[in-house]
């Protein structure tokens, strides 16, 4: 029985293109001198995960055990042991032949964990705008679709001896139940590491051209309309007629968009280049919280508030001819202003979250007052959750039940011409804090989830609420974006004009 891509997923992996790839991840800051006691009931209920005991460092009987160190060989045995409870980051995508049925998943006979996780460091003083650039440089770069696709950096030459862990996944291979981003997988809610079992992982023998293309045959056979107009659509005489048959669609998409109320016309929505560049900042929660319950409204209306007051202060680096009814559209989690919709934290924990309900709101950066700004974030939020026209359920396969791909490449041009001005700026948060992390034993200080940056998207934004800071990421292309890094400062020029009102 072969393991077939979702719909979904497929979508994903076919909608890499030049100048554009699919994928996310995190980046973790790791403290391993920075001591911490945690409660030992944190890790009830959860799964026993670890990595194999390092070896004794020599020495005689009871010496003290000395704090936990990581490396890059006890990363890689973190890593390898984990692997078990995500069997799809040893496994390679196979196509079937003419397109007949989704691509499989099959396992990699030549996996190699070296080629996987990568050692890294920064030049002196390794600061905090060189690890910007190394993760740009990184995230730049596709992944190697004959190999399982995730990469994992272990990034040394911090300040005060710290340590970073890049991840980086193809979006495929994460969705919102049980496919965990590999930063995830390898994180505990404790210093103390409980043992899997042994993993005594072994390639599975993969199936042959023709075995899938027969496979996918019979499978066909029980739904023969797929089968019929899959022959048919990879005959020339029906293939010449495909540049007519996307000029109808870009037609259709536009007229589409007239319709539904489309985002306001910007530069966010084009893209130039695949080379990324990338940016942090955090501010601090607590004060966050009390300009909340100042302006009776949530953490996450401040949230928005401040990216509405960084991207004002962006257009006006570039453009003073901001308008005062000017505004930003983003698509944001419905979690975070309907009650309805789950809000507890995930029992796995998660920072990567994919596949959610969302709507879409406006930011008003055409306006200077921030207090006024943040009225507005909150209202037009408020309004626009209860509106089934902004409701969206993110990226969706046009034809979620269909068997065959007979022009996968065409399909991923459609889904980007219909879903390309429905908003400007992705934005991802949550609405819990995320608890205290550890890896293999280390605590991690900081926690910036990367957000996939799709085609026809320039920008994209996600917040962290991890130990008492709301970790803001943004990565962007470059061509459109050049100078990101400033978005640092203007996070902090926001938070603290907001902070600053009476």
């Amino acid at each position: 029985m072969v393991n077939r891509l979702s719909a979904h997923d497929a979508m994903f992996y076919f909608l890499d293109e030049s100048g554009s790839t699919t994928h996310l991840g995190a980046l973790l800051v790791i403290d391993p001198d920075h001591t911490e006691k945690h409660g030992a009931g944190a890790d009830r209920n959860r799964r026993a995960r670890t990595t194999p005991d390092p070896p004794p460092s020599g020495g005689a009987g009871t010496e003290t055990p000395s704090a936990p160190v990581l490396d890059y060989p006890r990363l890689v045995a973190l890593v390898e042991n984990r692997l078990q409870l995500v069997p799809r980051y040893r496994q390679i995508i196979r196509e079937v032949t003419l397109g007949l049925a989704r691509p499989v998943w099959v396992d990699d006979r030549d996996f190699d964990i070296n080629f996987h996780i990568r050692r890294s460091g920064l030049p002196r003083p390794g600061d905090t705008v060189q690890l910007q650039d190394l993760i740009a440089r990184v995230m730049s770069r596709p992944l190697d679709r004959t190999r399982p696709l995730w990469e994992m950096y272990l990034i040394e030459g911090l300040p005060d001896g710290k340590l970073a862990i890049l991840t980086k996944t193809h979006r495929c291979m994460v969705d919102d139940h049980e496919a965990l981003e590999i930063s995830e997988v390898i994180c505990d809610e404790t210093s103390s590491v409980e043992a899997l079992s042994e993993d005594l992982w072994m390639p599975g023998s993969p199936p042959g051209n023709t075995s899938l293309a027969l496979g996918a045959i019979a499978e066909a056979l029980s739904r023969p309309g797929d089968l019929v107009d899959s022959l048919v659509h990879n005959n020339s005489i029906v293939s010449d007629l495909r540049s007519t048959a996307e000029g109808t669609l870009r037609r259709v998409g536009s007229a589409v968009q007239q319709l539904t109320d489309s985002a306001p016309s910007s530069r966010l929505n084009s893209s130039t280049t695949s080379t990324r560049t990338f940016a942090v900042a955090s501010v601090p929660r607590r004060g966050c919280a009390k300009i909340a319950d100042r302006y009776d409204c949530t953490v996450n209306d401040v949230e928005l508030a401040i990216i509405s007051g960084a991207m004002r202060r962006w257009m006006l680096s570039y453009d003073e001819s901001v308008e005062s009814g000017d505004t930003v559209r983003v698509v944001v989690p419905l979690s975070t202003r309907d009650p309805a919709v789950e809000r507890r934290v995930d029992a796995d924990g998660r920072w990567i979250t994919v596949g959610k309900a969302s709507f879409v709101t406006d930011l008003p950066v055409g306006e200077d007052n921030p207090a006024v700004r943040l009225a507005q974030v909150a209202g037009l939020a408020n309004r626009y959750a209860q509106s089934s026209r902004r409701l969206s359920m993110g990226p969706r396969p046009l034809l979620p039940e269909l068997g065959v791909v007979p022009f996968p490449e065409f399909s991923s041009r459609a889904f980007r011409s219909l879903n390309r001005r429905n908003y400007n700026v992705p934005v991802g948060m949550g609405t819990s804090p995320v608890a205290r992390r550890f890896v293999g034993g280390c605590p991690v200080t900081q926690v910036y989830a990367i957000p996939t940056l799709m085609a026809q998207r320039a920008l994209a934004i996600s917040i962290v609420d991890y130990r008492n800071s709301l970790q803001f990421a943004f990565i962007a292309d470059r061509g459109v974006l050049s100078d990101l890094p400033a978005m640092t400062d203007y996070v902090t020029e926001a938070y603290e004009e907001l902070e600053a009102t009476k």
